[in-house]
């Protein structure tokens, strides 16, 4: 054997088996949409009761000023709704993520992701300031009945967010800024509406009205799952 061959046939096959660790670590499937926000919104985004100088896009990503108002229950007051059409979740599993950022300090300040239908219906999972403490969130809410599935103490003010859907079933995961291991948030079933199509929003709410908290996201993605 030529000297030096060995060794290129080690490098060789460590790059291939360190290809196939690294496609493991990936989901199978099909990549459907990505926004990493820089300098301005993707296609297919549109805002409910848009408060036009409470967002902005940099090269660091979207902004959104986190205002007073909810969208937990009947008040349906919050500003910067921001949604786009879900895929179709009846027969593939669809995922989306996104990483959120924000230092609250109001009781019940949050960002959230959220697999909207209406103000009425939707399932939330998000970073959030309960009783003093930072959170993750995941909750349910039809015909503005809510029910809080889970409230789990979170140690990073930077989060990446998830939830997988298939059918009539969401689950939400989590995982701070420095873990590499994803968390169960919960999982339930979806408060469908009669007449009604998915959506997924960025929902931005229960900020203070005299201090300005800029959450930042970054990293929206949305996959089909292989079967």
């Amino acid at each position: 054997m030529a000297p030096g061959l060995s060794g290129m046939k080690l490098s060789y096959f460590g790059f291939i088996i360190f290809g196939l660790v690294v496609a493991a670590a990936q989901p199978a499937g099909q990549a459907l949409f990505d926004d990493n926000f820089k300098g301005k919104l993707g296609e297919g985004w549109s805002w409910v009761r848009e408060h036009r100088e409470a967002w902005r896009v940099t090269q660091g990503g979207l902004e959104v000023r986190v205002e007073p108002g909810n969208m937990w229950g009947p008040a349906n007051n919050a500003k910067n709704v921001l949604v786009r059409t879900a895929p179709d979740a009846a027969k593939n599993e669809i995922e989306v993520s996104v990483s959120v950022t924000n230092r609250p300090t109001e009781q019940y300040e949050q960002v959230d992701l959220v697999w909207y239908y209406d103000d009425g219906h939707m399932v939330k999972m998000g970073q959030e300031l309960v009783d003093g403490k930072l959170s993750i969130v995941m909750g349910r809410e039809e015909n503005d009945r809510t029910r809080t599935i889970a409230i789990i103490p979170l140690d990073s003010y930077s989060v990446r967010l998830r939830f997988r859907v298939k059918g009539k079933t969401v689950r939400g995961q989590f995982r701070p800024a420095a873990a590499k291991e994803w968390r169960d948030a919960g999982e339930c079933d979806l408060p469908v509406p009669a007449d009604s199509k998915a959506k997924i929003s960025l929902q931005f709410y229960q900020g203070p009205a005299t201090a300005e908290h800029w959450a930042r996201i970054t990293e929206f993605r949305v996959m089909r799952l292989a079967e």
